[in-house]
């Protein structure tokens, strides 16, 4: 039997708020439906095909960390468990059970926060043609791959569909989400 790949959900009578790379926002009531498709995104490309369970294994880690790390900093989960979602959210429980959860509607923060302890991927690139990423001066000679002496922050622009994230030095995020902000991320 070939396996069904969510690469769009399809809930008519729910209210489409946005719709990402892989995940889709619905506003039910006070709270939003985060669902996760199985989508496949690279370079911030969305490619035609999907990976089966894709959703779902994205869905269980999100929960995983949000619930491991609720006690250092709080966020907007409520539940991954459908039986829970508003009423309105029932007649569609079998494509969002295991792919979604039901989240408290907060203030976006409009920056990727990304934590670096090796050197890879952008910020090799980066690290290639300037030495720094994000701003941050690193030592001559690194090797792409290498473990940095300790971890960066190196926030980046979160980039409508399309478009392609940018790298930003942390003055960049603080003229974007503020100094207040950005310090209590850094931390």
């Amino acid at each position: 039997m070939p396996v069904e790949i969510m690469l769009k959900s399809d809930f008519p009578n729910l209210n489409l708020v946005k719709a990402g790379k892989v995940r889709e926002i619905y506003e039910v009531g006070d709270y939003y439906l985060f669902v996760v498709t199985d989508r496949l995104s690279a370079f911030d490309v969305i490619m035609d095909q999907g990976i089966p369970y894709k959703g779902m294994v994205l869905n269980k880690i999100s929960e995983f960390w949000f619930n491991f790390t609720k006690s250092i900093i709080p966020n907007h989960l409520i539940t991954t468990d459908v039986e829970m979602y508003p009423v309105e959210c029932r007649e569609y429980k079998t494509s969002l059970q295991g792919r979604s959860m039901l989240v408290k509607k907060t203030k976006v923060i409009p920056i990727e926060c990304i934590v670096r302890g090796y050197i890879t991927g952008s910020g090799w690139n980066d690290y290639k043609k300037t030495g720094m990423i994000s701003g941050i001066k690193l030592p001559d000679g690194l090797i792409e791959s290498e473990k940095l002496s300790e971890p960066i922050f190196t926030p980046s622009t979160k980039a409508e569909i399309g478009l392609h994230d940018e790298n930003i030095s942390g003055e960049q995020a603080i003229e974007i989400i503020g100094e207040e902000i950005f310090n209590k991320i850094k931390k």
